[in-house]
């Protein structure tokens, strides 16, 4: 069966239609539905970033530790001898001074035995003379033989025992008296009291195991705490020069720091930890510093007169090392490498890479490449300067 001619000939008259418009198009000029370029159709939009200047100024070199504040002296205030404590003599927490009396104890058991102990002494003291005076009576005797040898041996044998007598008589004078002595107890440092542990009408013993009271000498004191052992050649080089500056404030404290020096470093690295532990002297005239308080070191080796300090924010990482953005004259930036030295709080010091003067991107690096245009603002609320 032969097909319908109509209908074949509508198909090629289509066919034809679409061919000769193809041709007419090729032609001509053709048509691209890829939207101008930044060069032949405007400018991109410039990156809105904040900025800061490169500057140069002072900064310390220093370090920050956690440390232990330890009194200058520390004493335990025992009893000696066993008694009834009669008084106490100063408040919890008074200040008192070296050979300040604190507690008395019941002296009339004491005062009986010295009394005991001079009466012996005294006895023994006239037996000897008397001892003495028949040794040289029967040392004449002897002489003229009406006394025997025996006899002058036995006398001076007799005096040299009561000799030895009187002198041990008088060791327990001494004693007693020092027994004495001990009922009442002087401050052995000048210092702070601390919490009293017996109180007056109670009996102490001698030598307790629980102090009567605690002395801790506080001006002074000494705050200890520790460094890494890279830091040691340093810290000593700079100990040796003399510019090593120390304070410590307790956590939260929001006045002035405690100044102190440093005046000493162990003998020996810490191999579990790889630290060192260092030890600063305090004045502490004003009494910030407390006993057993932990504080916030810093440490201060020396002062760069002329550092180069930029933003640690405008300070990034890639691949090829550290690097910020520099902001040119025409408002583009450009990639530039640096090498840091270190950090001191929200600065980092630059080594090599900028100048003093050239201005750094802090904010805004995610949209940049080198070459792109920038809109400024500085971050202290200024209006955003336009890229011309």
């Amino acid at each position: 069966m032969m097909p319908n001619r109509p209908s074949v000939l509508l198909v090629y008259a289509a066919l034809a239609a679409s061919l000769a418009f193809t041709a007419c198009s090729a032609g001509g000029e053709a048509v691209s539905s890829t939207p101008p370029s930044g060069r032949g159709g405007g400018q991109n939009p410039p990156v809105p970033v904040t900025a800061a200047p490169v500057e140069q100024k002072s900064v310390p070199f220093d370090m920050q530790a956690i440390g232990t504040v330890i009194a200058a002296s520390t004493v335990a205030v025992r009893a000696q001898i066993t008694g009834e404590l009669i008084s106490v003599n100063f408040k919890e927490g008074d200040e008192v001074q070296e050979g300040q009396v604190l507690f008395t104890l019941d002296k009339r058991p004491f005062e009986a035995a010295l009394l005991q102990a001079q009466a012996q002494l005294q006895k023994d003291q006239a037996q000897l003379a008397n001892a003495k005076a028949q040794a040289v009576r029967y040392q004449d005797l002897a002489q003229r033989g009406i006394a025997t040898r025996e006899q002058v041996d036995q006398m001076t044998t007799q005096a040299a025992a009561l000799d030895a007598t009187v002198a041990a008589d008088q060791a327990n004078v001494q004693s007693a008296r020092v027994q004495l002595d001990y009922a009442t107890i002087e401050a052995p440092i000048s210092g702070r009291t601390g919490l009293l542990q017996v109180h007056k009408g109670n009996l102490v013993r001698a030598n307790d195991t629980i102090p009567i009271v605690s002395i801790n000498r506080i001006t002074p004191v000494y705050v200890t705490f520790a460094i890494p052992e890279s830091m040691l050649p340093q810290f000593k080089q700079y100990m040796a020069a003399g510019t090593i500056h120390v304070d410590a404030r307790a956590p939260n404290d929001t006045g002035a720091a405690s100044i102190g020096k440093i005046d000493f470093i162990d003998i020996a690295v810490d191999n579990t930890t790889g630290t060192i532990k260092v030890k600063g002297t305090f004045p502490n005239e004003d009494r910030k510093l407390t006993p057993g308080q932990f504080v916030n070191v810093n440490v201060t080796l020396t002062t760069d007169r002329n550092a180069i300090v930029v933003p640690t924010v405008a300070v990034q990482s890639g691949q090829q090392g550290t690097y910020v953005y520099v902001i040119k004259a025409d408002n583009t930036v450009e990639l530039r490498p640096v090498v840091v030295a270190r950090t001191h709080g929200d600065d980092s010091i630059v080594r090599t890479g900028v100048k003093p003067g050239e201005t750094i991107v802090t904010d805004g690096h995610l949209r940049l490449v080198p070459g792109s245009r920038v809109s400024v603002k500085t971050g202290r609320g200024n209006s955003d300067k336009a890229a011309s």
